[in-house]
């Protein structure tokens, strides 16, 4: 019988036992591995490539910074290591693919649009530090795409494991590190690989693909001496797989010239030398044998189109198989209803393929829809039995050949206002400074041509609304252009010779008859309000722009517009604006300076005429405008060559401005009260007088306040030379049209209001001056001296009176002299201080009204009694406001003795 004692000594051993195992299996579980500072800065470097690399699959541009960012602290901590064993392969060809990486996407436009703040925000970041930080390995870059582009199997492909290529690096490294070890396991590899070449001979076309890379590289996890031995294996593994990839290639190759070869002999494709792609093969429209009537191409039409709009479609194909169902069509003589309504869905799907609505057509498929609208035109023309429009119905359509006319469903009018709409989207954003708008405005010729055809069609077969939307259509693209050859004909510069007269004959009317025409039957048929007021505003503006002022000007008022303009939307409102332009400029050029400075005024002292007349928008506060309210903004943009000359507009403004502000400040420079005329010009007055050192003019701005400087002292031809010059001509006065008539209507006005000038200023000099006199100092006949000083005496602006036997101006002298302007300045002065500290003092006392209200019905005067009787003596004002009466009265008296 067996003990307790014995039993449990039994029991004590084996759990001993069982423990000694369990601890020696944890130790060995737990065997540490001695790595070196090199091993863990790679592998560091490597973790964060491969977060770099797994953030720009995804196209996160934020996680992409954040990681190349530590990515480069990492390596400036292990700078002592590269400077060692150099920079690592892998580290170069992530630069490399970062830097290429991120250049496609910066060049990829829709989808940095499609883009958050954030990702567009470090995608500019990012990429300004890339190419920074990429010039200190320039060398390293260029000979690693050296040797990528000539042998593309050097490296291991961007697609592959990321672990592979960083752990192949690694082994390469330790191969420098332990050449002793290399050597001990060199025999041992040397038979493995020996056998594994005879493997690999006998089953060369089942092995191709294995990944023999893989099975050296995790043999790397192991001690250091396996490490050692695995890089020398994955250095000959991969040297014997690319000599097999080679043979692999040169076998296809040799395959590919015997197939092109037994093609050749059939008859087949032919080869090109220099490698031209190959063209795919289109789908195929209908099954082989199927009869093509009208029934199975409407059928197919209805296929294609309901494809249109639904996500992963694509737009190209869909506008591809249209083509190719035209081409059926015509091949198979179904007739023109068919054709028609392809041709309208092909138009339709053109417009279609940018979905967004502020992006403009490419060139390609700009020149695509003109071809298509012109087809389409030429087959209305040419068949008068064709019916088109929105309000026939599908069921109702009639497209098959037979007796009856065709009916179509589709709106020709709606597909060329499209078409005019995007012709403006394509030079709203086109650089207006470069050749392509030059080319992509010569297309407005086509555009207009295919609206007058649509003109001829409609005038026959449309109602009088599409006529006037048509009209209307045509004028826009008229309205704004100068007609020189008609402008040359009034001057009798053209058309001497009579081929020059037969060929102006040939070219048509004139711009002015076509405008007044169009006009005109908008104005009697046309319902809409919209349409009429553009009409008018375009015949104003067109008027404006040929100098026919007056036409212009009776225009502007008959309509009224400037009465409910504020109510009619953006687009009319910047027409409004550009036609109030354009008539004030053309009241300058015809010597209307007082209606030019009427008519430029709003828009002028606004400091907003860029944005008013759509030539641009100007830097607001971020919460005044969203990104959503610019976007808006920037399709009713004006295109460029429609603009209109800001710096001539703001010259002709300031100097109107000079022209009447001059005088009126000589006449009334006591004047305590004067209001000003234009606040613009006073405020460059200001910063022309701020200016610590006043040198020669340069820009149009210093050039009016210098001349405005010059007339106030009555020195018109410092004036004259301050506004007509080189530099002036070039910047403004050589773009109007008329440019010498308008320099010398500049340079009589310059004279006219100097003189009135002169007269203001110094006639409190003169007892009399003689006309004569006047009329030498500013070059002026004697007519025109005699009428500007009669209207001087009329209007009483100046008191004086004309002798006529002497040809003499005789000053009266009852205008006050300076020292008295100056006492009746304080007098004013005096007078509201008096008032001032009256109504103060009333304010404390609770009464209104003071020493200046005390003789109105006795009312003060009980209050006052009622104060006095209230209050005690001490609270009375001994030197209340009365003590500025005799000063006030001293005042008067020095005034009576001036």
């Amino acid at each position: 019988m067996i003990s307790e004692d014995h039993v449990t000594l039994k029991t004590g051993v084996m759990m001993l036992k069982i423990q000694d195992l369990l601890l020696s299996d944890d130790e060995e579980d737990t065997k540490r591995v001695v790595r070196s500072a090199k091993d863990k800065r790679f592998e560091e470097l490597t973790n964060l490539i491969k977060t770099i690399r797994n953030a720009m699959k995804i196209r996160d541009m934020a996680k992409c910074l954040e990681e190349f960012e530590q990515l480069c602290r990492a390596f400036l901590k292990s700078k002592t290591i590269m400077d060692k064993e150099g920079v690592p392969q892998f580290y170069i060809r992530l630069l490399a693919d970062l830097e290429d990486y991120l250049n496609q996407l910066w060049e990829d436009k829709e989808g940095k649009k499609k883009m958050n703040k954030n990702n567009a925000k470090a995608l500019s970041t990012l990429r300004q530090k890339i190419r920074k930080y990429n010039k200190d390995f320039e060398t390293e870059i260029a000979s690693y795409k050296e040797v990528q582009s000539c042998s593309p199997d050097a490296f291991t492909s961007s697609s592959g494991s990321d672990d592979d290529d960083d752990e192949g690096i690694t082994a390469k490294s330790l191969l420098k590190k332990k050449p002793q070890e290399e050597e001990k396991k060199a025999p041992e590899a040397s038979k493995f690989l020996k056998g594994a070449a005879d493997e690999e001979s006998e089953s060369e076309d089942d092995e191709e693909s294995e990944d023999w890379g893989s099975d050296s590289v995790d043999s790397g996890s192991e001690s250091e001496d396996n490490e050692g031995a695995a890089a020398s294996l994955a250095v000959v593994f991969l040297k014997k797989y690319d000599s097999r990839r080679k043979k692999h290639k040169k076998k296809e190759r040799l395959e590919e010239e015997a197939d092109e070869e037994a093609e050749a002999e059939e008859g087949g494709w032919e080869k090109v030398k220099g490698g031209a792609p190959m063209v795919k093969e289109k789908p195929k429209m209908f099954a082989k044998g199927t009869e093509i009537n009208s029934a199975v191409v409407v059928k197919k039409l209805t296929e294609i189109l309901q494809a249109r709009g639904k996500k992963g479609t694509d737009r190209a194909a869909q506008i591809e198989l249209l083509h190719a169902l035209a081409g059926i069509s015509n091949e198979n003589n179904l007739g023109e209803g068919i054709l028609i309504k392809i041709k309208f869905n092909i138009i339709a799907s053109l417009y279609d393929y940018n979905p967004n609505l502020a992006a403009f057509m490419k060139p390609d498929m700009w020149k695509k829809c003109l071809e298509c609208i012109d087809e389409l035109m030429d087959i209305l023309f040419a068949n008068s039995n064709i019916f088109i429009g929105e309000n026939i119905a599908e069921d109702s359509e009639n497209l098959a050949i037979s007796d009856q006319p065709f009916r179509v469903r589709g709106c020709i009018l709606t597909l060329v206002e499209r078409m005019d709409e995007e012709f403006t989207k394509i030079m709203q954003n086109t650089d207006p400074h470069s050749q392509e708008y030059v080319d992509n405005l010569k297309d407005e010729g086509r555009v207009c041509g295919i609206i007058d055809r649509l003109l001829q069609y409609l005038e026959t077969k449309g109602s009088t609304e599409e006529v006037c939307r048509v009209y209307l259509r045509r004028i826009m693209h008229t309205y704004y252009k100068f007609d020189y050859k008609a402008h040359r004909r009034s001057l009798g510069l053209q058309g001497e010779t009579k081929s020059e007269q037969d060929q102006e004959e040939s070219e048509g009317e004139d711009s002015a008859v076509i405008m007044d025409r169009l006009c005109k039957f908008i104005y009697a048929k046309d319902r809409t309000d919209r349409i009429r007021t553009c009409a008018i505003l375009c015949h104003i503006y067109h008027h404006a722009l040929h100098s026919r002022w007056f036409q212009a000007r009776d225009l502007m008022l008959m309509s009224h517009l400037q009465d409910n303009i504020q109510h009619a939307d953006p687009p009319v409102q910047i027409l409004y604006n550009r036609t109030m332009v354009q008539l004030g400029i053309c009241a300058f050029r015809q010597g209307m300076i007082k209606d030019a400075h009427n008519a430029l005024l709003d828009i002028q002292s606004s400091g907003r005429a860029k944005e008013l007349l759509g030539q641009g928008l100007l830097m607001r506060n971020m919460q005044e405008r969203n990104a959503e309210q610019e976007k808006i903004e920037k399709r009713r943009q004006v295109p460029f060559h429609m603009h209109i000359n800001l710096e001539l507009l703001e010259c002709v403004y300031l100097v109107s401005a000079m022209l009447l502000e001059i005088p009126y400040m000589a006449a009334h420079e006591f004047d305590a009260r004067r209001r000003m005329i234009s606040k613009q010009f006073h405020h460059q007055l200001r910063v022309g007088e701020r200016q610590p050192l006043l040198g020669p003019p340069e820009s149009m701005r210093e050039h009016v306040v210098a001349a405005s400087k010059a007339m106030k002292m009555g020195d018109w031809r410092t004036c004259h030379s301050f506004i007509i010059n080189e530099k002036m001509n070039s910047k403004v006065w050589d773009l109007f049209p008329e440019t010498q008539c308008v320099r010398e209507m500049l340079v009589r006005k310059i004279q006219e209001e100097s003189l009135r000038t002169y007269l203001f200023t110094y006639s409190s000099v003169y007892d009399s001056i003689s006309m004569e006199t006047l009329s030498e100092m500013f070059e002026l006949d004697l007519p025109t001296v005699h009428s500007i000083i009669s209207k001087m005496i009329i209007n009483e602006e100046l008191m004086a009176s004309l002798d006529q036997p002497t040809q003499t101006v005789v000053m009266h002298r009852t205008e006050p002299t300076s020292l008295q302007n100056m006492a009746l300045q304080l007098a004013e002065k005096l007078g509201g201080l008096v008032e001032n500290n009256e109504r103060v003092f009333d304010l404390k006392q609770g009464v209104y009204g003071g020493y200046f209200n005390r003789d109105q019905k006795g009312g003060y005067q009980q209050k006052q009694s009622y104060q006095r009787g209230k209050h005690h003596s001490h609270q009375r004002d001994p030197h209340r406001s009365r003590s500025c009466s005799p000063v006030l009265l001293t005042c008067v008296g020095w005034m009576q003795l001036l």
